[in-house]
């Protein structure tokens, strides 16, 4: 009778340790970290959302680059705030720090449209440069944007904490 009831007790008091066990040990994996920005996570359910929009414009884009993208697009409205740039959306706060930080800086001259022109004539196809100087124009500070945009870019990444988790064949890691 002392087994039984040494038993009873013994049952009786693991089973709600049980409970208390299995209640924390079952856990699901619901999203996970694919990079660090200066203390902001990018979860892998974002990245791939973001990844899926950008495939319909651009279909030949790879995850790397859309995360790089998501990195750089981080930094840059982590800066716009810093120096109390304020829009309506974040699209708006970028576009509007890109035009003061990078674009406001940028003059192209006459003479350089009228090189490109001249360089470039066949590309034109008979069209006169007083009709095609403006488009010209939109190019030349198009192109040194993205090349300012670059290094600037480069620039934040190197004063920022980033901290790429997710395989990639950059970071040395390979498959998913």
């Amino acid at each position: 009778m002392k087994r039984q009831t040494f038993r009873l007790l013994t049952g009786g008091a693991l089973l709600p340790i049980y409970f208390l066990v299995t209640a924390f040990c079952y856990a699901e994996l619901i999203d996970r970290v694919v990079a660090f920005v200066d203390g902001r996570a990018i979860t892998f359910s974002e990245l791939e959302e973001t990844f899926e929009k950008t495939r319909k414009v651009r279909p030949d884009i790879s995850e790397e680059e859309v995360l790089n993208t998501m990195i750089n697009r981080m930094l840059m409205l982590n800066e716009a705030k810093k120096l109390k740039f304020e829009a309506k959306t974040d699209d708006d706060l970028l576009n509007e720090y890109i035009e003061m930080k990078v674009k406001a800086f940028i003059k192209v001259s006459e003479d350089e449209i009228e090189e490109f022109y001249n360089r470039n004539i066949s590309e034109f196809k008979g069209s006169s440069y007083e009709a095609v100087s403006d488009k010209i124009e939109e190019y030349l500070i198009e192109r040194e944007v993205n090349r300012l945009l670059k290094r600037h870019i480069e620039e934040l990444r190197a004063k920022a904490y980033v901290k790429i988790l997710w395989p990639t064949k950059t970071n040395g890691m390979s498959g998913q």
